[in-house]
């Protein structure tokens, strides 16, 4: 009996029929085929129709349990074929983009094969284990990039899955392949259907003969599709004429969200560092064992993200990225109350036509968003529009996290559109480590992140730091000054104590803050564009602390409002002399693409921090073998010309300079110390809860958020005008100190810190000797002058300075430079 036939017989609407009655395709099989397929039209020269698994969770939306235990009994079923010892050996092999969560779910039934999926994503380092083509798609190319290429090469049964066994090229061609380079005695060839047509059936039988091996197939279901003789022009000509004209209608794409779409929330899973995403380059029982204990909880996390009396829930995996979804989604089933559904989204290009009787009701069109390898083009989400969902998760991983799957056409955007409720989690990108990378703690601990640390908000900054907040570090500023300058103590090692502003300095803050906000603004913005347009559409922001910190999360706040980008921020250490936190640097190569990275300052003086920098990362490329970090530094001021991405190069007060802790989050500078900074650890930093009173830190970036509406056209214009202008540093701040140091008989010109910036820091964490200020200077040195007059220091103006002042230290410095009043002596 035919599928048609069985499903009208039970009252129901068989979704092929649509495709039957016009194409004349007859699908016919074993009891129940119609449970498992459904027919659509492809919009592919190649194949005319589309055999759509109701149970895989791709094209349409199934509860994951039902998707989940189709694969794992497939497993079981090929755990019994083998027996215990065999399956013991097997390796696991899965198809993308269609099969991998399918792969993964057989290999779990079969208990303790380790998994590998083909991809159509290259990875830049790893090498390549083979590859194949699958000659009716509309995307060919496979690869096979495991970690560890000793996963093929072992004598066990091969164990390869895909979602359909039509005509049995694919596997043949895979087999094929892998035979020359890893022969074997045994392959389990896993689908869910085999609709192989009788000319067909004889040929995996005389392939094994070929070959020397057995070759077994295990299915679901089987069954024969009978196609008419002119099947394929007439299926071209069908979608000619259902195609809609137009992408706003209800199959098609749905309609397109404005520029100013809400902002999709994030779920922070707090997936298992370092756990693979998936099977591209392998997946072992042991990743297996760590994703089953780690599932609860990151399942409660989508679960808090829900609205509140969501009924129906999508979870929506992302191509090739099926298995993570689909367990999370398993978990959430078993969890909420809510009916919970999984589906992903696809490179497939299937027509869409809302008929019963069609298995591809609606469609959603967006951009690709994961940077493919075969350049952009199409992505789809079937039967998600219309469906009824309250809410949708969607779950990418980090590569696919760019600014196409936040923009106006893209996918959450599209979601949007369609469903009350979009929320975003994603799952970090596995790469394998360089094979010559060092021995090193394969376990870094994540950043601390407000209110634990800091009074900066969690999404805002994530600080790759110890925290040393227990622990006494200050000491009076002339200790301090002499230490460092008798060579007894580096700046790091311990904390000056923290400056509290008086009720007149606090007031000149504030009006600083309203004077230079707009300005302020300006400068982020321009900044946080150029680095958009020239370093990475998808940059992960890296303030050096502390002083970076606020600026970092301005750009961040700037790439959200403008571009509705969501950019990852952490804040690590740098110290002059020692270099970056290189354990810092680990951290984010492991999760990042060290290429996005973009280093990111308040200002520069006379660029030594620029030239730390770079020598810290010459130094890490040597010992860790990563390369792809960019030396270059973002800042808002540029004063000393020591950098090409700046906002500006004036020498204005930036406010946050004006303070301490209290307007950089209420964390201390960072600590570097040997006996409590250990190899394998993170720099330190102390937290001051007890100065929550006095924190200016969330009133300062909020002052500065609040002018970016009205400088928006100009930070266009700007940017623009910046980005076509000769940028190249040109040191001059640099040859100014080195003038100065020898002109006030200066040895160190360490000693010389010039920039507004850079002299506020003087007054407030160093003994200061002399401040020089440019004639006519004006309210910007209005903080610098009370500061230096409350400390018994002289302000000589200068007419040719190239900064608006310079903060001059005072030269081999010991406590009795200090009058009996405390404070600086002049003479």
């Amino acid at each position: 009996m035919d599928e048609e036939a069985r499903a009208g017989r039970r009252g129901e609407v068989w979704t092929g029929s649509w495709v039957a009655e016009r194409l004349g395709v007859e699908l016919t099989g074993d009891e129940g085929l119609t449970d498992l397929l459904g027919l659509a039209l492809r919009r592919n020269p190649k194949r005319a129709h589309l055999l759509v698994s109701n149970v895989l969770g791709k094209h349409v939306p199934q509860s994951p349990s039902v998707v989940y235990g189709h694969g794992f009994a497939l497993g079981r079923r090929v755990r019994e074929l083998l027996g215990a010892e065999e399956a013991g050996t097997a390796v696991v092999l899965g198809y993308a983009e269609t099969a991998t969560g399918l792969g993964h779910s057989v290999a779990d039934g079969l208990g303790t094969a380790p998994c590998l999926h083909s991809t159509r994503r290259p990875v830049a380092g790893v090498a390549r284990a083979g590859g194949f083509e699958e000659s009716h798609s509309h995307a060919t190319s496979h690869l096979l990039l495991p970690e560890d290429p000793a996963l093929l090469a072992g004598p066990g049964p091969l164990v390869l899955v895909d979602d359909e066994f039509s005509t049995g090229n694919t596997v043949l061609n895979t087999i094929r392949a892998l035979h020359e380079r890893y022969p074997r005695k045994r392959y389990v060839v896993v689908a869910l259907v085999d609709m192989r047509s009788p000319a067909d059936t004889g040929r995996l039988g005389d392939f094994a003969r070929e070959i020397g091996a057995r070759v077994d197939l295990v299915t679901s279901a089987s069954g024969t599709v009978r196609l008419p003789a002119d099947v394929l022009a007439a299926g071209q000509r069908l979608v000619a004429r259902h195609e809609p004209a137009t992408p706003g209608t209800r199959h098609g794409a749905g309609a397109p969200a404005g520029p100013a779409a809400r902002p999709v929330p994030r779920i922070d899973l707090r997936w298992p560092p370092g756990l693979p995403d998936g099977g591209r380059h392998g997946f072992t029982p042991a990743h297996r064992a760590r994703l089953e204990s780690a599932l609860p909880a990151m399942a409660a996390r989508i679960a808090d993200a829900l609205p509140d009396g969501a009924r129906r829930v999508l979870v929506l995996g992302c191509e090739e990225l099926m298995y993570a979804p689909l367990r999370l989604a398993c978990e959430l089933e078993r969890t909420v109350g809510a009916e919970v559904r999984y589906s992903t989204t696809t490179r497939s290009p299937v027509l869409a036509v809302d008929d019963p009787g069609y298995a591809i009701r609606t469609r959603l069109v967006f951009p690709a968003h994961d940077d493919p390898a075969d350049g952009p083009g199409e992505r789809y989400a079937y039967n998600v529009a219309g469906a009824g969902f309250d809410a949708v998760v969607a779950v990418v991983d980090s590569a696919a996290d760019t600014p196409a799957l936040h923009a106006p056409d893209g996918l959450l955007a599209q979601l949007a559109a369609h469903v009350p409720h979009v929320g975003l989690a994603v799952v970090p990108s596995y790469v394998p480590a360089p094979p010559h990378a060092p021995e090193r703690p394969t376990m870094l601990p994540e950043p601390l992140r407000g209110p634990a640390f800091s009074s900066y908000a969690p999404d805002e900054v994530g600080w790759l730091l110890q925290d040393l907040s227990d622990v006494t570090l200050e000491a009076p500023t002339e200790e301090r000054e002499e230490a460092i300058q008798s060579g007894g103590a580096h700046y790091a090692e311990s904390l000056p104590v923290e400056y509290q502003p008086s009720e007149q300095y606090q007031e000149l803050f504030h009006a600083a803050l309203r004077e230079s906000a707009t300005r302020l603004a300006q400068a982020v913005g321009t900044v946080t564009e150029i680095v958009l347009a020239e370093r990475s559409p998808r940059p992960v922001l890296v303030s050096l602390a502390r002083a970076g910190t606020p600026v970092g999360i301005l750009m961040r706040r700037w790439a959200r409002f403008r571009h509705g980008l969501d950019l990852p921020h952490y804040a690590v250490s740098i110290v002059r002399g020692r270099g970056i936190d290189a354990n810092a640097l680990r951290w984010l190569a492991d999760r990042h693409d060290p290429a996005d990275v973009v280093f990111v300052d308040g200002w520069t003086g006379k660029g030594a921090i620029t030239r730390e920098l770079a020598a810290a990362l010459r130094d890490f490329e040597t010992s860790d073998g990563v390369t792809g970090f960019s030396p270059e530094i973002a800042v808002l001021a540029d004063p000393g010309s020591c950098v090409r991405t700046y906002g500006t190069r004036e020498d204005f007060l930036i406010p946050s300079a004006c303070l301490n802790s209290t307007v950089s989050g209420l964390i201390s500078r960072t600590v570097l110390r040997a006996d409590l900074v250990g190899p394998h650890d993170f720099h330190g930093a102390k937290f001051y809860r007890e100065l929550a009173g006095a924190d200016l830190s969330v009133a300062f970036l909020d002052a500065v958020s609040a002018r970016f509406t009205e400088v928006a056209d100009t930070v266009a214009t700007r940017a623009g005008e910046l980005l076509g202008a000769d940028r190249e540093p040109t040191w001059a701040g640099w040859a100014a100190v080195e003038r100065i140091s020898e002109e006030y008989g200066i040895p160190d010109v360490n000693l010389v810190k010039p920039g507004v910036g850079e002299t506020t820091r003087v007054l407030l964490r160093r003994v200061p000797w002399k401040i020089l200020a440019r004639a006519g200077a004006g309210s910007d040195l209005d903080h610098v002058r009370l500061l230096a007059d409350q400390r018994g220091v002289p302000v000589e103006e200068v007419a040719d300075l190239p900064y608006t002042c310079v903060g001059l230290i005072h030269p081999q410095y010991t406590r009795g430079a200090t009058g009996a009043d405390g404070k600086a002596v002049t003479a």
